[in-house]
């Protein structure tokens, strides 16, 4: 069973991120660079909030706020969920499912940021357990 740090290994450890007084259009950029949905909103080593572009619908575009003149602090999500290490894929899943978000935060065991998974890359890791129990079945019955 595909554990959190797993999936860091197999997907790297980098972390993107913006502070709290830059402007949508900041983590925008970013975002679309680095070809992913989120960014985390830092002050130092401290996690503030994170902004997706679930927040970019729903709390800028929807509300015809402009980009460049919002800053992330006013729409950002303030309450980041976040796992550890040693969680599962599925309990990751669970808890996304239940909170109804699509990214987490991971801490290691001292509370320091570690990397950030996506339903994505739990996707793929749950996948990828399934396909190698399937192999492991089929290579079994053909004895």
């Amino acid at each position: 069973m595909a554990r959190v740090r797993d999936i860091l290994e197999t997907k790297g450890r980098e972390i993107h991120s913006v502070e709290p007084d830059d402007m949508v259009l900041d983590a925008l950029k970013l975002m679309a660079a680095k070809d992913v949905g989120s960014v985390l909103v830092m002050e130092g080593e401290r996690i503030l909030g994170i902004f997706t572009e679930r927040h970019y619908a729903r709390e800028v575009f929807l509300k015809g706020r402009a980009s460049p003149n919002t800053p992330l602090r006013d729409v950002m999500r303030r309450d980041v969920l976040h796992v550890g290490p040693d969680d599962t894929a599925d309990a990751c899943v669970a808890l996304m499912t239940d909170k109804r978000v699509r990214h987490l935060a991971v801490l290691d065991g001292e509370g320091q940021l570690v990397g950030i998974i996506s339903i994505g890359d739990l996707m793929k890791a749950i996948i990828g357990d399934r396909e190698f129990d399937i192999d492991q079945l089929v290579n079994y019955v053909r004895g």
